[in-house]
């Protein structure tokens, strides 16, 4: 067989696209369509990143608040269908220290209703655990808050003895982030994610009990006079799948709370917020 000119046009134009398709194209093109494709300022480190969230959630007030209250509603899923919590609350009481990010610190309050009935109580006042029960045994309840305490590493991660990594860059929900893996003075880690655009906490990873826990902060909202980013809403997963998602409406900072508050030395009959 033999190839004329008509032929082999077909064949260059061919080679022509392997060619182009071979040549590397600009970075910029790539990471103007695909964000968080390349590093965002590479030059920044993991400590800077966390102390610029720290001034984009509220500052000192919010690194070291003493106290917050957060009131809203809470959404469980099951196999059988969604619960709804139409009347959610937590209390917090900080620790002034926390060597270890997956250990209940502090003190803790948290109170969950539908309609007229309590659906969810539990308290740490520092020494022993409480549902509506009565008080849980210490492995229960070491099990249980370890697979929900975490997220506090953030304040604590530019105290001694905790490391800062930058991981790379990604996507949350869409939004381009810096990820930052934290490591407490035990061992412990966790990882967070913040926006790249304004530091906000997106959110935050950790291995539990019950399988690789992430949490998803959006839908921010303020108080005037009060130096705080509170997210309004927060998804939970674990290994990937959504367990519940709180709708948080109203925040308090820096309020005294008795010490029997968070002990349960009966059962509720009604909301104590």
């Amino acid at each position: 067989m033999k190839f004329g000119a008509a032929a082999s046009l077909p064949l260059a134009l061919a080679l022509a696209v392997v060619a182009c398709a071979a040549t590397p194209a600009s970075s910029a093109p790539i990471m103007a369509e695909f964000p968080g494709q390349m590093p965002a300022q590479i030059k920044l480190n993991a400590s800077e990143i966390v102390a610029r969230a720290h001034e984009a959630a509220g500052g000192e007030n919010w690194v070291k608040p003493r106290s917050l209250k957060l009131v809203g509603y809470n959404v469980t899923y099951t196999p059988d269908g969604p619960t709804l919590y139409d009347k959610y609350a937590m209390w917090r009481i900080y620790a002034d220290d926390k060597p270890d990010a997956h250990r209940a610190q502090g003190r803790v309050r948290i109170e969950g209703w539908a309609g007229d009935t309590l659906k969810l109580l539990l308290t740490y006042n520092g020494e022993a655990t409480f549902t509506a029960d009565g008080q849980m045994p210490p492995s229960d309840a070491d099990k249980m808050w370890g697979s929900n305490f975490g997220f506090g590493a953030i304040r604590n991660a530019l105290d001694e003895g905790w490391t800062q990594t930058r991981l790379p860059d990604d996507l949350v929900d869409g939004a381009p982030a810096y990820w930052v893996e934290l490591t407490d003075p035990v061992g412990g880690v966790t990882r967070f994610a913040f926006a790249i655009e304004d530091y906000r906490l997106l959110a935050v990873g950790f291995d539990t009990p019950r399988g690789w826990h992430e949490r998803r902060y959006s839908h921010y909202f303020s108080k005037e006079g009060v130096s705080w980013a509170q997210p309004g809403r927060v998804r939970l997963f674990y290994d990937g799948v959504k367990q519940n998602e709180i709708i948080w409406t109203d925040f308090v900072v820096g309020e005294d709370y008795p010490e029997d508050h968070f002990v349960v030395a009966e059962r509720p009959t009604e909301p104590s917020f």
